[in-house]
């Protein structure tokens, strides 16, 4: 999502996270729901998620990786904050999710779409047909909402997905959205720290 951002008060940045789980009412922290435990091996941990269902009219519902295989992580910023980009992924008429969504201020993860089903993230059909899509609460261009806890948790959440399918921890196979071929987006933007995320994730 690429829409006009604001400057988001301290206030903004630390309620977040911390009100999700009111705003998802009902919600437990989980395991992530995925394709079938088969494709399960050792690998890293799953960082605790919540089950946040996006609108079933904003994804496709599909059985990877025996559909398509699952061979890129895209990294996105939501250029909204997380309780406005939670309701885009549940309205229907917006034709637009993303399996994971993480907060600034916290690292709280939520998952909006199973491993298994196709989110529509890339704006390619077949990046979305083989890829986890992983959006992070802020804006390009204000690395503030860039905190240390979310770098932590979804570097914990790139890792435990490459495992699971297999997907080579590089830059080649974790992308930025702004990587996707025909793209016109710019997400994450020059101010993400790739080589800091890199190395969180293959220290994980």
């Amino acid at each position: 999502m690429e829409a006009h951002g604001r400057t988001p008060t301290r206030r903004t940045l630390f309620r977040s996270g911390a009100c999700l789980a009111t705003a998802a009412i009902g919600l437990a922290t989980t395991t992530p729901a995925h394709a079938g435990d088969r494709y399960r091996r050792r690998a890293a941990a799953y960082p605790p998620t919540h089950w946040i269902p996006a609108s079933t009219s904003n994804y496709r519902v599909s059985s990877r990786p025996t559909s398509y295989p699952i061979d890129f992580i895209v990294i996105h910023v939501t250029q909204e904050t997380f309780p406005d980009a939670m309701k885009i992924f549940q309205d229907p008429a917006k034709q637009v999710s993303a399996h994971y969504m993480v907060a600034s201020a916290d690292g709280y993860i939520g998952q909006f779409v199973r491993e298994k089903d196709v989110a529509w993230h890339a704006g390619s059909k077949d990046y979305n047909n083989r890829s986890i899509g992983i959006e992070h609460e802020g804006w390009v261009d204000q690395p503030q909402w860039f905190t240390d806890e979310m770098y932590a948790s979804s570097a914990a959440l790139t890792a435990a997905v490459c495992d699971r399918y297999g997907i080579p921890r590089t830059r080649a196979h974790i992308i930025g959205h702004v990587e996707v071929p025909g793209t016109d987006h710019t997400d994450p933007g020059p101010l993400w720290d790739w080589d800091r995320y890199m190395d969180l994730v293959n220290g994980a």
